[in-house]
């Protein structure tokens, strides 16, 4: 699965960087650091939700409504009074309040030294775009993952050089939510039809990483049996970590920076259930 910086490089058919930077009168190297420098913010935002079951049961039911794909399609969209509104519905699940995006706004403008009226216009448009990318993702409607056009190699060496290292994007090949655990959390939101049983075991039994995702969304209704402690613990670090993958930046801020907006998060909404886990 890209990460959410790569994502957000091939949104518009790759032309979503030069969007937000007619948008906001931006150079295109201005557009893509102000972009960079909100990934870790986002990140954050999308793993906290992913952390509680009632958070990640409004975000993934916004999301797989497909309202959002349209903003990831034609970024322009998302800067009309209908996509700033539903941007802001976004960060409202992600960030809680309009204090917390202003002081994330803040920090990004101390950082990057652009404005943060800016970057306070510019996050709903994102929060769209995201939601739209994932969406398409996790729906399998994304194209090649290899391919970020012609701007993507010169953006990664110019964000290298201001302190925003892009990571590593995974390599084209198998589909990565072709496994069990993808699969039935795909089958939960409705994006593709469970199998006929088959007289075989449950594979939720046997597997504690599928069991993992399985019981968050379901156990606080009382419908799954409790599980032993220690494939429990083995089966929370699993889902952990693909909440990790999932909602990766793909950004290697300055610590100091990454800091400050951990700092941001916990001051508003206290310290996080995941902090402690890989990035």
């Amino acid at each position: 699965m890209l990460p959410l910086f790569d994502m957000m490089l091939k949104a518009q058919n790759g032309e979503g960087v030069e969007a937000l930077a007619k948008q906001f009168g931006l150079a295109q190297e201005q557009a893509s650091q102000a972009m960079a420098a909100l990934m870790p913010a986002f990140s954050s935002g999308f793993k906290r939700s992913a952390s509680n079951p009632y958070d990640l049961s409004s975000l993934m039911g916004a999301m797989f409504s497909g309202a959002y794909s349209k903003y990831f399609e034609d970024m322009t969209r998302a800067f009309t009074p209908q996509g700033v509104t539903d941007g802001n519905a976004v960060l409202e699940k992600l960030f809680g309040s309009k204090d917390m995006s202003r002081a994330i706004a803040e920090q990004a403008e101390q950082f990057t030294g652009i404005g943060q009226e800016i970057f306070k216009k510019m996050m709903p448009a994102m929060a769209d775009t995201l939601m739209g990318g994932l969406f398409k993702q996790m729906s399998g409607q994304m194209p090649g993952v290899g391919d970020f056009g012609p701007m993507g190699s010169m953006l990664r060496q110019w964000l290298e050089s201001v302190g925003l290292d892009t990571k590593s994007a995974p390599k084209a090949g198998a589909n990565p939510f072709d496994n069990p655990f993808a699969q039935a959390m795909r089958t939960m939101w409705g994006l593709e039809k469970p199998e006929a049983p088959q007289p075989k075991p449950n594979p939720f039994a046997e597997n504690p990483f599928t069991k993992a995702f399985h019981d968050m969304m379901t156990g606080s209704f009382g419908a799954a049996k409790p599980a032993p402690e220690k494939a429990a613990s083995a089966g929370a670090t699993s889902y952990g970590e693909l909440m990790n993958q999932m909602f990766d930046s793909g950004i290697e801020a300055q610590k100091s920076y990454q800091k400050n907006m951990e700092a941001i998060f916990e001051s508003y909404l206290g310290k996080s259930p995941t902090a402690g886990q890989p990035k």
